[in-house]
């Protein structure tokens, strides 16, 4: 009931930042397929530079695209887990994610200081310990209390990271909340920010009336689209961990009520037939 109630919480919240961050992400990206804008910004803004100056956006990377060390040198991770247990296999699907994203990365030359690692949540911080990196940043109050404000920090110290070239990409591992039944893990990349809309199908600028003018909107849009989808990452992962939670606290339940369903009915034969034995033991001392 408990898991129930933080999972119907969780849900609110991110059923209503979910639609208006991907709007916002949605507007950008029609926005950023225009030629002449992309110049404009790169000249007056300084975005669009070469890998890890100043290129926060305008690098066409797919969502799940993790390229070898000489194109990007650096990396950041940001993995996502919960800080306790009881929630299924929740937590070891997230871990075998990060696990199976650093050996792709070890794969394609990266050594352990090559790779930033940001943690949310416990379980998650204790897997990146034993697997011999070390963690940049631990963040696990965020994993129970999602908190805009802890959002902003962790989105600005990420893009200063990109900004200033320390890292060359920052890869998101979570999890996302599809459904209560439903907890498929995540890994996308955060930056670059990529140039199409989540599902693909912004390609062709749209042509949008806009006041201001188009690079004081990019200006202000670009931030608030960053810091947005790391407050939504941030509730998506809280929901899919409470809907776990719920589903397992749920398969717990419903085992315990079986199981003593059999031991009361092991206990009602084993009573019936200690009855019989008395009823015929007092049957054979009267016929005696």
């Amino acid at each position: 009931m408990v898991a129930s109630a933080k999972l119907h919480k969780a849900q609110v919240a991110i059923g209503g930042k979910l639609p208006y961050e991907q709007k916002l992400h949605h507007i950008l990206s029609g926005l950023l397929q225009d030629d002449d804008l992309q110049k404009a910004m790169h000249d007056k803004l300084g975005f669009g530079g070469p890998h890890g100056h100043s290129a926060v956006v305008l690098e066409d990377i797919g969502l799940d695209q993790i390229p070898t060390k000489d194109v990007y040198p650096r990396i950041a991770i940001v993995a996502f887990s919960s800080n306790s247990s009881l929630c299924g296999a929740f937590n070891a699907n997230a871990i075998k994610k990060y696990q199976e994203t650093v050996k792709i990365l070890e794969g394609q030359g990266y050594e352990y200081e090559d790779v930033d690692i940001y943690v949310v949540g416990r379980k998650m911080a204790d897997a990146v310990r034993k697997s011999g990196y070390a963690i940049k940043a631990d963040l696990s109050e965020i994993a129970d209390k999602p908190s805009y404000d802890a959002a902003a920090d962790l989105a600005n110290d990420l893009v200063d990271s990109f900004t200033s070239g320390e890292v060359a990409q920052v890869v998101l591992v979570y999890s996302h909340f599809a459904s209560p039944a439903s907890q498929p893990i995540v890994r996308e990349n955060y930056l670059p920010l990529p140039l199409h809309d989540y599902d693909g199908g912004v390609e062709e600028p749209i042509d949008y009336l806009l006041e201001p003018d188009p690079i004081s909107l990019v200006k202000h849009l670009l931030p608030q689209v960053l810091l947005l989808k790391m407050y939504t990452v941030i509730l998506d992962a809280n929901a899919a961990e409470h809907a776990a939670r719920t589903l397992a606290m749920q398969i717990a339940s419903d085992n315990a009520q079986d199981l003593i369903a059999e031991l009361t009915l092991a206990y009602n034969k084993g009573r019936q037939q200690e009855i019989t034995a008395e009823i015929l033991d007092l049957v054979g001392g009267t016929m005696a």
